[in-house]
């Protein structure tokens, strides 16, 4: 068994086909295919189910990928752990960030890295900050940017806090409350709203807000695109609670000061087991130990 082997036996799994896998293996599909049918001879069992149309890990397969990811890993790691010993930074950075990261320039961020550290590779996900603590605490993400209601800390994780703020209403320019340097929940509670999905700490800042002032909203759109938000307000379907430089940054909306407005708190997560030396390196700017 051959590393090669589980990195091909990876990537059809993933992408369901063997031409796309070769692709991504930069080895051509007759090599692939004669390598895993190699391994499965080695092995006794089908690690896939195949027609001219369809691909799946068989039951064999799926049980044979867990190790295989890990294998794979460990091996990255150890390639990592050596570069480091001799002051070289390299393998995978995996960052997660919410949509209305404010309290750091992310794209800044990751140019900075890479001109210390070219030989990392960082893959981004967008996502929920519960989901994404959960995914740090797991080891499924390096590291995390965070939005949290004010008074919620992450639980599970080393956090450092980058940034606290009061959201802003933005409303469509044709809104009757545009006018105003300042508003009311009470007032913004009489339109429609853009939010993110229910129960979602993004959304959780504003449905608090409105319980403590014991008003009741409609939220018309629920979405993770803060893009997609800020075009509904600006045609006039909806009014949204975002963070300032967010709304303020979109000159098609207006942003009003809240008065009673959710608080918002940043945080940069990461784990404390093990961490590699790419965390430790994307860390380090930061300011804490990992």
């Amino acid at each position: 068994m051959e590393l090669r082997q589980l990195r091909y036996v990876v990537a059809v799994a993933e992408t369901r086909n063997f031409t796309r896998a070769a692709a991504r293996c930069f080895v051509a599909q007759s090599a692939l295919s004669r390598q895993i049918g190699n391994l499965e001879r080695e092995l006794g069992v089908k690690l896939f189910a195949r027609t001219s149309r369809r691909v799946e890990p068989t039951p064999a397969g799926e049980a044979f990928l867990v190790g295989a990811r890990q294998s794979i890993e460990a091996a990255e790691r150890a390639v990592a752990d050596a570069a480091a010993a001799v002051g070289e930074v390299r393998g995978r950075l995996t960052i997660g960030i919410i949509p209305t990261v404010v309290a750091v320039d992310i794209a800044e961020v990751l140019q900075r890295f890479r001109g210390q550290h070219p030989r990392v590779r960082v893959g981004l996900h967008v996502g929920a900050s519960d989901v994404m603590t959960a995914q740090v605490a797991a080891g499924e993400l390096d590291a995390a940017f965070l939005g949290l209601p004010g008074g919620t800390e992450p639980q599970g994780v080393a956090a450092l806090e980058l940034g606290r703020e009061r959201l802003v209403a933005a409303v469509p320019p044709t809104h009757e409350l545009a006018h105003h340097d300042t508003v009311t929940l009470r007032r913004l509670a009489e339109s429609p709203f853009v939010d993110f999905p229910a129960g979602s700490p993004g959304r959780a800042q504003s449905d608090q807000a409105f319980e403590a002032a014991e008003l009741e909203r409609e939220v018309a759109y629920e979405m993770m695109s803060v893009e997609l938000m800020t075009r509904l307000v600006s045609r006039g379907l909806a009014v949204a609670l975002l963070p300032a430089a967010i709304a303020r940054a979109t000159p098609s909306v207006r942003a009003l000061r809240v008065d009673g407005a959710p608080s918002r708190v940043e945080y940069l997560i990461w784990s404390r087991f093990n961490p590699t030396p790419a965390t430790r390196a994307f860390l380090s700017p930061f300011g804490p130990r990992p």
